[in-house]
């Protein structure tokens, strides 16, 4: 059987329903499932008509996460020009206020004040002792203990916090998610398993490394209860968590964009 659409198709169906509803031998009336057996057909009818209507020659159910991972791929290339373009632009900045400061004493005095707080403010690179750790998502089980479900098996935002806090309150002088430099502004999110941070998404496994004293990071991650609460579902549903004592390790500068959109003043400093 062939279906098409447009209203010749819908013209057929009428007609040939209302031929089984009226064509009758001798006038009698028609039993009850006669009259079903044409409606339940003209639904069919339509129902197939709108179908191929709305398919269009198309699959309806047609698998669209090739095209979605494709969209993710197209804008993440366009993030990477906008940040190079952006970076290109600041520099350009820079060297315009250089050459300005040079013939103005308020512009020097204010670029040397900045240049003054760049590091502790994350804008240039830092090396030296300090600890890696690494979170990752657990293998998907085919038995999981009563009462869990697919969502322990895997990194949440909270805990990516609870270790960045634990390396802050143990002393960190700087800190880097994925090679990306961590500042007081910054944000750490997740949807699903993948982590936003300044733009970026990024897959686990999640590497956090953070310089300053390793003993006092090790002893502050330990006594984190939320660092604490993971290792638990470390040991129950094989999720991933390594912490690495580095000697020398280097935490790049911040690149992005330092502008502050929004802020709220704490109550008590009210």
């Amino acid at each position: 059987m062939e279906y098409t659409s447009g209203s010749a198709s819908w013209r057929d169906v009428v007609r040939r329903a209302a031929t089984g509803l009226l064509r009758r031998p001798g006038g009698r009336r028609p039993a009850g499932w006669a009259v079903g057996v044409p409606l339940i057909a003209l639904t069919a009818g339509l129902l197939f008509t709108t179908t191929a209507t709305t398919a269009g020659g198309t699959t309806l159910r047609e698998d669209r996460r090739p095209q979605l991972a494709q969209l993710i791929n197209d804008r993440r290339a366009q993030l990477a020009v906008a940040e190079e373009r952006a970076a290109a632009l600041r520099a350009q900045v820079d060297q315009q206020a250089a050459l300005v400061a040079g013939s103005d004493q308020p512009i020097a005095d204010q670029r040397a004040r900045v240049e003054a707080n760049q590091p502790a403010a994350g804008f240039t690179a830092l090396a030296g002792p300090g600890i890696v750790v690494e979170l990752d998502d657990a293998p998907r089980l085919t038995d999981l203990p009563d009462g869990a479900s697919n969502d322990d098996l895997v990194v949440h935002q909270g805990d990516v916090q609870a270790v960045v806090n634990a390396l802050w309150a143990g002393g960190a002088e700087a800190m880097s998610i994925m090679d990306v430099r961590v500042l007081a502004t910054s944000a750490v999110r997740c949807v699903g398993n993948t982590l936003l941070l300044h733009g970026g998404v990024y897959s686990p496994p999640f590497r956090i490394a953070a310089i300053g004293d390793p003993s006092a990071l090790q002893e502050a991650l330990a006594g984190s209860e939320g660092v604490q609460l993971f290792q638990d579902a470390v040991t129950h549903f094989q999720l991933g968590y390594r912490e690495t004592v580095e000697s020398e390790l280097t935490v790049p500068a911040f690149e992005g964009s330092a502008t502050l959109h929004h802020t709220d003043v704490p109550e008590l400093a009210r």
